[in-house]
């Protein structure tokens, strides 16, 4: 196997099923990002996703190169193909070592390791280890346990992926780019976007589908509007779930409470989050997401979920509150009592600029590179 020293630069290759502009979600941007830093650090670097309509199969950008391959329509078969040609576009790039983003695209890199030598590390992102998909069991043991390295986002899902590969597990967290979310006021992102300023604004930034439980934040605006009049929810996002939240929103009599703004570029993100007063993520399960990070890096006080990884982010009463999946009533007492208390909110909100310094992605992408040398130089 190829040995390197930490001051060497690697040939690195990353898949990942789909890939920004087209799609925003938390796994997406964390590829981009990843990506980005390695480039910057020296390294060559190729994701490798899926094309999307207008796009270009070869684009360079941000220093690194994008490979997008086409996605058969045949729903078995399609697959197939495309693990197939991704493969064979590892093989036209030769990198030193291939980097899974999941263990649904992980089956390729597998496939390398077999066929052209080449070692791969498998990063677990929330979804794949926690929710059920087709053929999970089969496809997460076979890349799991022949991994040259295992990545978790945090102590949560590394103790499920221990589960499945009964080996070491690197924790690293999402990371975030601090710097879009310096020196932007309140009043002037509020004017940017339209948004009157003695509005009360709880904001959600995410896509919209089941698992985000965004059913029990709209039923917990039914609630906090009975107390207080001022606030409404801004849903960043689209997604299957949209019409349905849609109605859900008129049938409470909530139309005008709730404000669907739709996608929006990852660049504006920072100017609604300094727009508003605090951060609701009402999720089912949820591996580490960056719309917390991001909502930290602007100071506001997170609401969210005590489920899987999102205990080891938010700490009750220190920068934010942990209310019970799927209860809107705790949800409605936590934003009332942060919306109520403007010295509470003003505490946490320091302590979530202070925290988010810890998640920068060029000391993410530092561990990262770490487990990559570790891999190429085992004996």
């Amino acid at each position: 196997m190829l040995k390197l020293s930490s001051s060497e630069k690697m040939r690195i290759a990353i898949l990942v099923g789909a890939f920004p502009p087209t799609w925003l979600a938390g796994t997406e941007i964390a590829t981009y990002n990843i990506a980005k830093h390695l480039a910057k650090r020296g390294h060559e670097v190729h994701v490798i996703t899926s094309l999307d309509e207008g796009l270009p199969n070869e684009r360079a950008e941000q220093g690194f190169s994008v490979h997008r391959i086409g996605f058969p329509k045949a729903r078995f078969l399609g697959v197939v193909i495309f693990w197939l040609k991704i493969l064979l576009a590892l093989r036209k790039v030769n990198p030193d070592i291939v980097h899974a983003q999941s263990t649904m695209i992980a089956l390729p890199a597998f496939s390398a390791k077999k066929l052209l030598r080449k070692p791969y590390v498998v990063w677990g992102r929330g979804s794949d280890i926690y929710l059920p998909w087709l053929f999970r069991s089969q496809i997460s043991k076979l890349v799991l346990r022949n991994t040259d390295a295992a990545v978790a986002l945090t102590n949560d899902m590394k103790r499920e992926v221990q589960k499945i590969c009964h080996k070491e597990v690197s924790v690293i967290p999402n990371g975030i780019d601090l710097s879009g979310f310096k020196n932007l006021s309140r009043e002037d992102a509020r004017t940017k976007l339209q948004i009157k300023q003695d509005e009360k604004i709880v904001l959600f930034v995410g896509t919209l589908r089941p698992v985000k439980g965004l059913k029990y934040l709209i039923q917990a605006m039914g609630i906090i509007t009975k107390q207080d009049a001022g606030v409404k929810l801004l849903l960043i996002g689209d997604g299957e779930e949209r019409e349905y939240l849609e109605n859900l929103a008129k049938q409470l009599d909530l139309k005008e409470e709730v404000i669907f703004a739709g996608k929006v570029p990852n660049e504006e993100v920072p100017q609604y989050t300094a727009a508003s007063d605090l951060f609701v993520l009402p999720s089912l399960s949820e591996g580490f997401p960056v719309t917390v990070l991001e909502a930290m890096a602007s100071g506001l006080p997170i609401v969210t979920t005590n489920v899987k990884g999102l205990p080891e982010i938010v700490k009750e009463g220190e920068n934010g509150f942990l209310v019970e999946p799927r209860n809107p009533e705790q949800i409605a007492e936590k934003v009332l009592l942060l919306l109520g208390n403007d010295e509470l909110r003003e505490r946490i909100s320091e302590n979530n600029r202070e925290k988010a310094k810890r998640y920068s992605w060029a000391n993410v992408v530092e561990r990262l590179e770490q487990v990559y040398l570790e891999v190429l130089n085992k004996p």
